[in-house]
């Protein structure tokens, strides 16, 4: 449940009124302070659930990154993979004789499959990190609530 403070009452964001704060004409100074404590308690709890949101809300986005990081790393060990096995038959062939023969032929297809599959890989993994990279990592609307509140309790204080 997350909560905004206003100068007359702390309610709800769906609009249900929590707790009225408006004080009484003949209320003393302890029991205004003890109200006061229990104003900043109920804030400090629903700005501490706003900022729980948030970042569950930015917690699955780097999970869902994370994921595409995992899958292009994967593409790119394919490749890197390929691209081994082609060098392999490419050196082995180039000892062998100055000719290109069939394995030379092999090799140089398994060359370009290895040099494409890691090509894909790298853009991938490029790709999303920049996205990763471009996310803000500070809780806009917790600081946006804290900063009024702020305001709020300078205000009444």
């Amino acid at each position: 449940m997350i909560m905004a403070a206003t100068k007359k009452d702390l309610i709800n964001v769906n609009g249900a009124e929590l707790v009225k704060t408006t004080p009484a004409d003949n209320e003393s100074l302890p029991n205004l302070i003890s109200r006061l404590g229990d104003d900043i308690m109920q804030l400090v709890n629903s700005q501490l659930a706003l900022l729980k949101v948030e970042i569950r809300e930015e917690a699955n986005a780097y999970v869902s990154g994370a994921a595409m990081i995992a899958f292009g790393a994967a593409v790119a060990v394919v490749g890197f993979a390929l691209l081994n096995v082609a060098i392999a038959f490419a050196v082995s062939t180039l000892f062998a004789q100055a000719n290109f023969s069939q394995p030379a032929s092999y090799a140089l297809g398994f060359l370009a499959t290895g040099g494409f599959y890691l090509i894909v890989g790298a853009i991938v993994v490029l790709v999303v990190k920049n996205r990763l990279a471009k996310q803000n990592l500070v809780p806009k609307r917790t600081v946006q609530e804290l900063r009024k509140d702020k305001e709020w309790l300078k205000n009444e204080l």
